[in-house]
């Protein structure tokens, strides 16, 4: 999420001094680049790596800040969730066993987090989405407690106007509200950066665009979201809908969300990506900016450039241009922000090198990528990747169409290995790595299609919250064994630990596939639904999903008996024999009790209310089910 420190969205005269030393900056870049103050014939890469922790039960383990206090690792930071934490590591010289030593150096971060993880009693998960992750999870109690996430979620929320709402349709189709920027902690990403010299930084971050969904198509890892399963890489669509603050816009503006694979190719230079940012996005943060960065020039130091850094770290292109600093001399690196975390730091490590080798390929093979396909179809190829993996439809080169799968194994691999033998990568890590994605995209089994594969076996069995928290389990398993997905074996649903810890909760098992009435329809219509559903309850609702009642069918069968029923008056409304004194619960209540709330009350069935909105429903036969697998175990013990 960029820089920790900042301040509340700025206003008036902060915001227009904060706004000139953004200006001051760019004029600056612009200096320093027609000086030839910028590092150039040298290739650096380095890498992000974002994680989930999980507790005893595979669900989000909000202990970050508690772990970070006892790892003090200066590679191990926050992220915007408490369950979420970011390595980072020193960029490397491209070329010899870079690829080797950034596997080795994440193996032994990672181990280091998780150890301290699992004396907190939590473990680390490399995934794009969290398959146990609820809506509950995302709110603002979750957040890390730094300003600067406070901040932001101020700044976009005040912009956005309005709560935040996502739609994203797939096998399932998942629509949520939600009153924070917190879901964007649903994602974790394994981010890597490539150096590029000014004068081939264009031609290079047309590349990195050109290759962003074959790359993706490759690794994707994020087909689940709040139990739904969407997209085979779903992140992107959730971070682009996250961090959307386009909703108080009229359709018939032409705007670009802050979170975008961009609008048209580079030409030029990298100031063109700036430029462009800076006038269609509206600073969100800003703090007094200490540096005059001409008087650094005149002095012979790179200027830290604080605000243009700032602004852009909140605008989130899937392929972002940076400035940083190294050894007191200034250089650019296009980010790549379009990879998943996980399945296994082997799969990360491959993926990276897949892209290296790409965009190093056709540094070299191609003069203008420009003029081999358009920006349009490049933006195309992007989503349908996201959505579709390897079985997505690419336009390439010469218009030519071709699948994910079938494009990836006869031209990009081949062109990879090209790419990283020309940048110096040993040939022995060329093998490791382009073999690991060779492999994966033969067998079609990427980490999306391992969850969804899995998910399918396990499809009759146990709760949808069991079969999660098996996903969860054997990710767990599966990475301590460093072995690539292709070769991982299904999930199975005792890896998550039994059935006990799915059940603790209502909103575990509440049924949210709800069959409803408005109180002015005919009874006729609640008789049928209970008589073709065998249900014995149905909820009555608004036109707002409010609760307003709920149909039993007791009270049901007892009016359909006595004389008013009989009465030739024209069809009975439900509001007639609804009763609207209800009791009901929330998502987050106790199975005991809820439990002790029915008995208590002498009632059958609760409604499950958040917001004032119905989300589900538990009745006495989820509770039987619940005895009857304790009785089960009793017997077998």
């Amino acid at each position: 999420m960029g820089e920790k420190e900042s301040r509340l969205e700025l206003e008036g005269a902060e915001l227009r001094v904060f706004t000139q030393a953004l200006l001051r900056d760019v004029r600056a870049l612009e200096t320093l680049l027609e000086g030839d103050l910028v590092e150039r014939g040298i290739r650096r890469i380095g890498l992000e790596q974002e994680l989930f922790l999980v507790d005893d039960q595979w669900r989000p383990a909000p202990i970050a800040t508690e772990l970070l206090e006892r790892l003090d690792d200066p590679r191990v930071t926050t992220e915007i969730g408490r369950f979420n934490l970011e390595c980072n590591l020193r960029p490397l010289v491209f070329g010899g066993g870079c690829l080797s030593t950034i596997e080795t150096r994440l193996h032994g971060v990672l181990a280091a987090v998780d150890a301290q993880a699992r004396d907190l009693g939590a473990r680390v998960v490399l995934t794009g989405t969290l398959p146990t992750l609820r809506k509950s999870d995302l709110t603002l109690e979750n957040m890390v407690p730094a300003e600067r996430y406070f901040a932001l979620n101020e700044a976009l929320t005040r912009l956005r106007g309005g709560p935040y709402t996502m739609q994203i349709k797939g096998t399932d189709e998942l629509r949520i509200t939600h009153d924070s920027v917190m879901l964007e902690a649903a994602n974790a990403s394994f981010q890597v950066h490539f150096q590029a010299g000014p004068e081939e930084f264009p031609r290079l971050y047309n590349i990195a665009m050109a290759v962003a969904a074959p790359v993706l198509a490759a690794a994707v890892n994020s087909p689940l979201m709040l139990g739904r399963r969407l997209w085979h890489e779903t992140r992107i669509a959730v971070f682009q809908q996250s961090i959307d603050t386009r909703q108080t816009i009229s359709e018939m503006r032409e705007t670009e969300p802050r979170v975008s694979f961009g609008r048209k190719w580079v030409d030029n230079s990298v100031l063109e990506i700036f430029k462009e940012d800076i006038s269609r996005f509206k600073v969100l943060l800003g703090k007094a900016i200490d540096e005059d960065p001409f008087e650094a020039i005149a002095a012979g130091r790179a200027p830290a450039l604080k605000a243009l850094q700032l602004f852009n770290s909140t605008v989130y292109r899937w392929n972002r241009a940076c400035y940083g600093i190294k050894d007191g001399i200034a250089h650019l690196r296009i980010e790549n922000r379009v990879l998943p975390a996980g399945p296994s730091v082997l799969d990360e490590v491959s993926n990276a090198a897949f892209w290296f080798g790409l965009v190093s390929a056709l540094a070299n093979e191609v003069e203008d990528v420009r003029t081999e396909i358009t920006f349009d179809a490049v933006r195309t190829n992007f989503v349908a990747a996201a959505r579709h993996g390897l079985d997505a439809q690419l336009e390439w080169f010469g218009g030519r169409t071709y699948t994910a799968q079938d494009l990836i194994l006869t031209h990009l691999v081949p062109a990879a290995e090209r790419g990283l033998r020309a940048g110096g990568i040993d040939e022995a890590d060329i093998e490791r790595y382009l073999q690991t994605i060779r492999r994966r995209v033969e067998s079609r089994q990427t980490g999306a299609a391992w969850l969804l594969g899995s998910l399918s076996v396990m499809q009759d069995q146990g709760s949808p919250d069991e079969r999660m928290a098996a996903l969860v389990a054997a990710m767990v398993d599966r990475q301590a064994d460093h072995l690539p997905v292709h070769e991982w074996r299904r999930a199975a649903l005792a890896e998550g630990g039994g059935w006990k810890p799915s059940y603790l909760r209502v909103e575990q098992y509440m049924s949210t596939d709800l069959l409803t009435v408005r109180e002015d329809e005919p009874i006729d219509l609640v008789a049928n639904l209970m008589d073709w559903h065998r249900i014995h309850h149905v909820p009555v609702e608004d036109n707002e999903h409010r609760l307003v009642g709920l149909v039993s069918h007791r009270p049901l069968l007892r009016f359909l008996a006595g004389d008013e029923a009989r009465k030739d008056d024209g069809p009975i409304s439900v509001s007639r024999i609804m009763a609207s004194d209800l009791v009901t619960v929330g998502p987050d209540t106790s199975t005991l009790d809820a439990i002790d709330t029915m008995r208590r009350h002498r009632i059958s069935c609760l409604p499950v209310v958040q917001d004032d909105r119905l989300i589900g429903i538990v009745t006495e036969h989820d509770f039987m089910r619940i005895a009857g697998q304790l009785l089960e175990e009793m017997l077998r013990e």
